[in-house]
């Protein structure tokens, strides 16, 4: 298997309601060249629009749980349903194994606390983009 950072650029598209997180993630993906975001969404029905009208191809969405709309596991669920090769990282401030279960039985291939992006967000991406699933280390002490 080729590792995750010798392959494409890979396309990202974040959909969060809060625009500085949304801002904080950016900057954190902007460290690495071989990560590309390409749109942004502030709720989940946004997110489905853009993905339905086919104005983005991402290969990884990064997508809060609580937003307006339409919350997070729900698009997860349509967002497996209809783009089963498109990953999807949860990134949450829900510290509840009740969540993470949800999250992963809707499709989910990782689940980010939010407190823990700064330190985990780029190698739960690596995580994902390799195969793997990855679970905040507050809830896990590593990848599955």
């Amino acid at each position: 298997m080729v590792a995750w950072a010798e392959k494409m650029t890979c396309r990202i598209v974040l959909a969060d309601d809060q625009p500085l997180i949304r801002q904080y993630i950016r900057q954190l993906l902007a460290e690495r060249p071989d990560l590309d975001v390409i749109a942004e969404a502030d709720d989940g029905a946004s997110l489905l629009q853009m993905l339905v009208e086919g104005s983005v191809n991402p290969a990884l969405i990064i997508v809060d749980i609580s937003m307006p709309k339409l919350e997070g596991i729900e698009a997860v669920r349509w967002i497996h349903a209809l783009y089963p090769d498109t990953k999807v990282l949860m990134l949450t401030m829900h510290k509840d194994s009740y969540y993470l279960a949800k999250s992963l039985a809707a499709g989910a291939s990782g689940y980010l606390v939010k407190e823990d992006a700064g330190t985990e967000l780029l190698p739960a991406i690596e995580a994902i983009l390799d195969g793997r699933i990855y679970v905040s280390s507050c809830l896990s002490d590593d990848t599955i």
